[in-house]
């Protein structure tokens, strides 16, 4: 299939979990969220080592994010089955992380995402399963959002109505 007619619908859920709602409206999140990237660079790698009840830190939820993004990216740009070798675990061992570490875990989960999101904006042919997880990518973005603001209270968006 072609995702000529699926593309700006992909892209603009995409776009939405990381930069943000369109002023005027959100499909997923609340007007005038601000979305993962600008939420997660309001935090302290102090903050982003913080985890609840011995889970995950949101430093960890933000590299597996990355590292799933880094997988998707090499799939667009190469084929194949990336995901076939990958190392889920190593994400989820980062822990306590200093200033330059949260540096870069933010600066590569932006690159990886604004990859992605072209790759996403661009019809390209792929089989059932390849869209699948092009949808997956969003749904597993969302929940990570999710999760991410369960940890850490300063990164939550707008409730409804308080904008």
């Amino acid at each position: 299939m072609r995702t000529t007619d699926t593309a700006q619908s992909l892209q603009r859920l995409f776009s939405e979990l990381i930069h943000g709602t369109d002023p005027r409206e959100g499909f997923v999140l609340n007007r005038g969220d601000v979305g993962l990237l600008r939420s997660l660079d309001m935090l302290s790698a102090a903050d982003a080592s913080l985890n609840v009840h011995d889970g995950a830190t949101i430093a960890a939820h933000a590299q597996h994010v990355r590292y799933g993004l880094s997988l998707l990216n090499r799939w667009a740009a190469d084929g194949g089955n990336p995901f076939a070798d990958a190392k889920w675990d190593e994400a989820w061992r980062t822990a306590r992380v200093d200033d330059r570490a949260w540096q870069e875990i933010r600066a590569g989960l932006g690159r990886e995402s604004e990859q992605w999101l072209t790759v996403l904006k661009e019809p390209r042919d792929v089989n059932e399963i390849e869209f699948t997880g092009m949808l997956a990518s969003i749904a597993h973005l969302a929940y990570h959002l999710g999760a991410i603001r369960q940890i850490g209270k300063s990164t939550r968006g707008p409730t409804e109505g308080t904008f």
